[in-house]
């Protein structure tokens, strides 16, 4: 008969004080559905205005520069009207960032009502947690230093 030892799985069971459940409380769910109604609300309005209601960039108002988050309203609008080219042409980095966070959190919930469907998602260490933000962070100062410059290719970065 085999050594039971053997044949068990290597390392801690998820949920243990060595492996913290991933998935966010319930009121962090509630409030990135908020978020992205609220988003999706600002888009349709926008929409439907013609393009003449928006959220104002403060960055922009003042100095004339584009911030990593300008063109997302008119990049979700363009999400909705189905013209995936212009989005991109929006705010590609936005884009891609409201894709993911959208399918960790469809992946969260179906995981919190026990949905039988589990979707794949990454499970970052410790440490690869505490370099997410300070990345991301990174990435949206070199994106808004790049779409500033006034030569091309960069130009086309514009909002």
């Amino acid at each position: 008969m085999p050594d039971p030892t053997l044949t068990r799985p290597c390392g801690p069971p998820a949920g243990t004080a060595e492996h913290p459940d991933v998935v966010p409380s319930d009121s962090t769910l509630a409030g990135i559905a908020v978020l992205g109604a609220a988003g999706l609300g600002l888009a349709a309005a926008n929409t439907v205005s013609g393009g003449r209601f928006g959220v104002p960039c403060l960055l922009h108002s003042l100095t004339g520069l584009d911030c990593p988050l300008c063109g997302t309203t008119r990049m979700a609008a363009a999400v909705l009207h189905g013209d995936l080219a212009g989005a991109l042409r929006f705010n590609a980095p936005a884009l891609l960032a409201i894709l993911v966070l959208a399918y960790l959190w469809l992946s969260w919930v179906l995981e919190r009502l026990d949905v039988r469907v589990r979707l794949p998602r990454p499970a970052p260490g410790p440490r690869a947690r505490a370099a997410l933000l300070p990345a991301v962070v990174a990435v949206a100062l070199v994106f808004m230093v790049l779409r500033n410059l006034p030569w091309p290719p960069f130009t086309a970065l514009h909002a």
